[in-house]
């Protein structure tokens, strides 16, 4: 089974509103760029990547956790992350029954953490490059 597989799965399990949540979370952050992944790791958690970890998301017995794996180095404006947030690196979004999801931010909120991701490689990119392109002898 492929990761997209099993969080269908997952969600289909979830028969209560943390499924709902957890699908309009997918749906959203799929929607904000067409070249995310979904993978599954962690023994049992949807994540989503490209050119690196986005977001993690679980569901708990009370709400849905959304963890961006580098939320704080990430704009937000709309004042998303409301959890995590002492952490020097990753951030959260706690989500509890009767919250709405604000697909416009969320959508931002994931295509910096894209931006992020790009500008993180690229600036590793050159580094490598230069070293193998120069010899150490003279």
């Amino acid at each position: 089974m492929n990761p997209s597989e099993r969080i269908d799965q997952l969600i289909a399990k979830l028969t209560d509103w943390r499924g709902k949540t957890l699908a309009g979370i997918r749906r959203n952050i799929l929607e904000a760029d067409r070249d995310i992944v979904e993978e599954w790791k962690w023994m049992g958690s949807p994540v989503w990547s490209r050119d690196g970890i986005i977001a993690v998301g679980n569901a708990h017995k009370d709400k849905v956790k959304l963890t961006f794996a580098n939320g704080a180095s990430l704009p937000d404006p709309d004042q998303l992350f409301n959890a995590g947030l002492g952490g020097n690196r990753w951030r959260a979004i706690d989500l509890f029954e009767g919250d709405k999801i604000n697909g416009r931010a969320l959508k931002n909120l994931v295509r910096a953490a894209v931006d992020f991701n790009q500008i993180k490689l690229k600036r590793k990119a050159p580094a490598g490059a230069r070293a193998k392109g120069h010899s150490s002898k003279k």
